[in-house]
């Protein structure tokens, strides 16, 4: 097989054609904090392409501040929080999962190392915190609930408004890992939601830049200092280009959702049901409810890391869903937390798609899996 079926667009997305066009363009010396004639052309540019994502997200456009990518606007949301509460050097109490993506999960087991007290939540096969198990674990001291819109590696979406109702009901500070389902499906930000992160290059936009929201009055410190950029909550010379292409992303969603969303579950659900017809022991990890575009599969009895070599070699691109180290396999975190026997766990592979995948792609796809999955099975 000569052409490459991308089935690994949960870990990158490759650029749309019109958000490289309008990068591409962007060829004078643009610095927002100039205060000459290309700086203030750049200031247009940044806060036309903060205006149009807030326009999007239906928000204030100050509610936004623009970061290096989804690793920063977790640390940036998740710290910050803490460091904006009445008494941040008294450590409290938060709640969160233990299967979320390392740039929170690890974030969070810092603050634990600082002294916070960290209840984490099983959310077994089901695959996503359940509302019901926070209000249980509701402290006088709790300061902070963190969840993910979206889980990255299984697909399995939380009831963020369920959630966010109850974060604001108690007064409790709730940050939302959103990386996974801005560009995949159509959402709202629950008015209880106090900060969201987001990553431009999950959506068909440029690598290198992302995007953290904060609701209104909320009072928020920087994770590092500097200059006065994005109203002081992100010090540096923003990454322009970068933004525009950002925005652009955004901006295409409106083209392109919901129908989009519509197609990659089609896609999704034939591509399951045909692997579980032609195959036996085909198991599809979490119970709940998935974004559209995620597929977790285990492959009973069969390694994963020689299928997805195989697999690499036939043109069919996969991934674990988990950390490589050394080129061996680590066990994924998030399968092992969520209760799955890890013979299982070394078994499954996530395939992820996106809008421009097609059904001859899929098709092609399906025969290589189950030729390759069968006989190393």
């Amino acid at each position: 097989m000569n052409q490459k079926i991308y089935l690994d667009n949960n870990a990158t997305t490759s650029i749309d054609k019109e958000v490289l066009d309008q990068i591409i363009n962007l060829t004078l010396p643009l610095n927002p904090s100039s205060a000459h004639f290309y700086g203030k052309k750049a200031k247009e540019l940044l806060e036309d392409a903060r205006a149009k994502i807030a326009s999007y997200l239906k928000v204030k456009a100050e509610s936004l501040t623009f970061t290096s990518g989804g690793t920063e606007s977790s640390n940036l949301g998740i710290r910050s929080l803490l460091e904006s509460l009445p008494k941040p050097k008294e450590k409290g109490h938060i709640i969160a999962s233990d299967i979320d993506h390392p740039c929170v999960y690890n974030t969070l087991k810092h603050l634990e190392k600082e002294g916070f007290e960290i209840s984490y939540i099983k959310v077994g096969k089901y695959g996503a915190i359940k509302p019901d198990q926070i209000l249980p674990l509701i402290k006088e001291n709790t300061k902070l609930i963190v969840t993910s819109f979206v889980n990255a590696e299984t697909g399995v979406k939380t009831d963020i408004e369920k959630i966010a109702k109850i974060a604001e009901e108690k007064d409790i500070f709730l940050f939302v890992d959103a990386v996974a389902i801005l560009g995949k499906e159509e959402f709202d930000i629950p008015k209880g939601v106090t900060s969201m992160g987001f990553s431009s290059h999950k959506l068909h936009g440029p690598q290198g830049v992302g995007m953290c929201y904060f609701k209104e009055g909320i009072k928020t410190s920087p994770l590092f200092f500097g200059g006065p950029q994005e109203l002081e909550k992100r010090p540096g010379t923003q990454n322009l280009r970068g933004i525009v292409g950002f925005a652009k992303a955004v901006e295409l969603l409106n083209k392109y959702l919901p129908k989009a969303s519509e197609n990659m579950k089609k896609l999704r659900d034939h591509f399951e049901t045909t692997l579980k017809k032609e195959l036996k022991d085909i198991i599809i990890n979490g119970d709940g409810p998935r974004v559209c575009n995620t597929s977790n599969i285990c492959f009973k009895g069969v390694d994963a890391e020689s299928l997805l070599i195989l697999l690499d070699r036939e043109g069919v691109l996969a991934s674990h869903g988990s950390a490589c180290a050394s080129g061996s396999m680590e066990l994924s975190r998030v399968l092992l937390n969520m209760g799955i026997d890890p013979k299982d766990v070394r078994s499954s592979v996530r395939f992820s798609i996106c809008r421009n995948t097609t059904l001859e792609e899929i098709e092609k796809a399906l025969k290589v899996i189950i030729s390759v999955a069968g006989k190393l099975g």
